[in-house]
């Protein structure tokens, strides 16, 4: 989840912030950065990290590079209860 995603950010040294939307990022997190790194939940929708990327772009960011990541084609099953329910009319 995303708060697991900071908390190993922060523990390799790197600071890490977590946001709900583009206006919360303090222009004072870049100062004296080369380098910043965007990463999302699965469940953060793309236009909200586009909004992020934007925002990052207004405050002075010159490129912006897409990472391959791994792909993943998990799926889980329903709750016990949930598996065999019919959906009420």
């Amino acid at each position: 989840n995303s708060n697991r995603l900071r908390e190993v950010a922060e523990k390799k040294g790197t600071p890490a912030y977590m946001i709900d939307n583009a206006s919360q990022i303090d222009p004072q997190w870049l100062v004296g950065k080369l380098r910043i790194g965007v990463t999302a939940g699965a469940s953060a929708p793309e236009v909200l990290v586009q909004a992020g990327i934007d925002r990052l772009k207004e405050l002075g960011a010159r490129s912006v590079r897409a990472l391959e990541g791994v792909e993943e084609h998990v799926t889980f099953p329903l709750p016990k209860g949930l598996d065999g329910a019919k959906p009420q009319a």
